[in-house]
């Protein structure tokens, strides 16, 4: 059975459970805890594979039992998910913490116990699963609206490709949700180098590390990467069921990341206990300045998380470019302590949430070479992407990959004149913008200026719903900054 196939038979069941009040965010639980189970057992099976102590009495042959009535199955899989949560240590205990029954329905919930039955999970490679799990997590996230800021695969692609990612590096992520950045990585590694022994080990054990505040997301996080090779049934990666602005960490060569939007929390603890509290929020002495705006705590998180030479690319909304006050001050020190050399412009439409204005800052972690020039790539102005009938696709952004290149030196000077949408700045004309405003444009918008040839009806009617809902978000931002 295809891929895809396969993805549409499992999600249809979806829309059964649903009258019974299951969500798709349970649906995907479900089948998380089965589908670990289903393969669990097919690794036992195969004698030169290790036994992971499932508990005897809730292996996944008892599900299977016919003398298991169908009324008492649901009482079956509570008790073996309880027994798995206290099992102790390793990828079990992670995956089974608080889990809970959400399929009241016993025939229902046989239904999808032979529907995962139905199929091997371990013999076919690694990437074939993952896939199949993460077009599930997908669908989950287009249905659902809980995947609002998720973030597309293009972009993902685009910025992993950029970043390079190599052997040995440790890569990071403070808001890793289900771990679409470390499956990027994952993907760009095994896609361009060939590995040795020990870096296959590295990579599969000593890579990742990601943080995820949502216990259930993080659940779907290890469940993604296992599926495609990462960590064993004993031993996880380094995923923190935490708020990753509150914890401590070990700095790492990669971090690649979409900060949650929205204000940041009122505790932010500090790392030093002696460090002061002030109007109302913890400031941390590894900060420049302390913020209630989420994404301008999370970019002075994410440079401390670097090592000396580290390099990270980090998607956030147009306000970090403009804000005054404190985003003037981090804006300024990041020029200062770090080289932000690139900044790609993304398009409206790409987000389940509409109106969202985004960017991708690239930088290196570096006082010795400060920023010297940025250099701005614009795939918004004139650019129309829809979730559903002009999806953005890696293609759309290979102009980019190719002229950001590995080599920042070797870059291209401006091309097309006033009509390229690949220019830089120097840092002389950034620092004298009012408020070191980053939030720069030079093309024309079409839209706006040639009324002979205004797009057709759809397009028209989709910018200006996009431009409202911007505005909204906009105001949002203003007025949590205010409270």
């Amino acid at each position: 059975m295809s891929t895809n196939t396969l993805v549409a038979k499992i999600w249809s069941f979806c829309d059964t459970l649903r009258d019974d009040g299951v969500t798709y965010g349970d649906y995907i639980e479900q089948i998380t805890y089965l589908l670990f189970l289903k393969m669990a057992d097919e690794y036992e099976k195969n004698p030169s594979l290790s036994n992971y102590n499932i508990p005897q009495d809730y292996k996944w042959g008892t599900f299977l039992e016919p003398n298991i009535n169908t009324k008492e199955l649901p009482f079956h899989y509570h008790g073996a998910l309880t027994a798995l949560a206290e099992s102790g240590g390793g990828m079990l205990s992670k995956i089974y913490e608080k889990a809970q029954n959400k399929i009241s329905d016993p025939s229902k919930l046989r239904k999808l116990i032979d529907l995962i039955n139905s199929e091997t999970w371990i013999t076919d490679t690694t990437d074939i699963k993952g896939d199949i799990y993460e077009a599930l997590l997908q669908k989950n996230a287009e249905s659902s609206g809980a995947g609002q800021y998720f973030t597309p695969r293009a972009v993902i692609e685009a910025i992993v490709a950029c970043i390079n990612p190599k052997p040995n590096e440790t890569v990071a992520d403070p808001s890793c949700g289900t771990g679409g950045f470390f499956l990027g990585a994952l993907n760009h590694i095994k896609s361009n180098y060939s590995l040795n022994r020990s870096e296959q080990e590295f990579l599969k054990f000593h890579t990742f590390k990601g943080w995820e505040i949502v216990p259930e997301t993080a659940r779907l996080c290890l469940m993604n990467l296992f599926l495609h090779g990462i960590g064993d049934l004993r031993s996880t990666p380094e995923i923190k069921v935490t708020d990753s602005l509150k914890d401590c960490f070990e700095q790492v060569d990669i971090v690649l990341a979409n900060p949650p939007f929205g204000k940041s929390s009122s505790d932010i603890p500090t790392i030093d206990e002696k460090q002061d509290k002030k109007d109302g929020y913890f400031l941390r002495k590894d900060f420049w300045v302390t913020t209630s705006n989420k994404q301008l705590a999370f970019l002075q998180h994410i440079v401390t998380m670097l090592k000396d030479g580290g390099r990270a690319a980090v998607v956030l909304p147009d306000n970090v470019l403009f804000e005054g006050g404190a985003g003037e001050v981090i804006r300024k020190k990041l020029l200062e302590e770090c080289n932000l050399h690139t900044i790609l412009r993304l398009p409206t439409g790409i987000f389940y949430a509409q109106g969202v204005k985004s960017n991708v800052l690239f930088f290196d972690k570096t006082k010795i070479n400060p920023t010297k020039e940025i250099w701005f790539y614009d795939y918004r102005t004139n650019i129309h992407h829809t979730l559903k009938t002009k999806q953005l696709k890696i293609g759309n952004l290979s102009e980019f990959i190719d002229l950001y290149g590995i080599n920042l030196a070797n870059r291209k000077e401006n091309w097309d004149g006033e009509n390229g949408c690949w220019r830089k700045y120097k840092i002389e004309e950034i620092l004298a913008r009012d408020k070191t405003n980053l939030d720069i444009f030079w093309l024309k918008d079409d839209s706006l200026i040639d009324l002979d040839n205004l797009p057709d009806a759809e397009t028209l009617i989709d910018t200006i719903i996009e431009n409202i809902e911007s505005a909204l978000v906009s105001f949002k931002t203003i007025k949590e900054s205010l409270e």
